[in-house]
């Protein structure tokens, strides 16, 4: 799996709605969220573009989870806790990746801008 340096520098973005589609519909690989429906290019770059930010927004969020959860695993604390190796192993990381997330974890339980303030366990 492609490793990714956590970054904070750029401002949250909201994301668009995802709309939800019938099962159907979700079901068709040529279907995606009604885009191939939008005939007006100006109207298809606008929707698209909603979209993709609103992707972005949401791996961005996941990986703040993802860093959280992983510090919280490797707490020393814990009886259970985890190794860096073994994390790397669940999330399909290299070990290097892994230690980089749990800090990544760590900073933002001690109060720098996360997905959750208080103990989400």
């Amino acid at each position: 799996m492609a490793e990714h340096t956590p970054r904070r520098e750029q401002p949250r973005l909201r994301p668009a709605p995802l709309l939800f589609e019938p099962a159907e519909a979700a079901s068709d690989p040529e279907h995606f969220f009604d885009l191939e429906s939008i005939e007006d290019p100006r109207a298809l770059l606008e929707r698209a573009t909603e979209l993709t930010l609103a992707f972005r927004a949401a791996a961005d969020r996941a990986t703040e989870f993802q860093a959280v959860a992983a510090a919280q695993l490797s707490d020393p604390r814990r009886f259970d806790r985890l190794t860096p190796a073994d994390i790397a192993e669940r999330a399909e990381w290299t070990e290097d990746y892994a230690k980089k997330m749990v800090e990544f974890g760590r900073d933002l339980m001690r109060g720098g801008e996360g997905p959750v303030h208080a103990d989400p366990v």
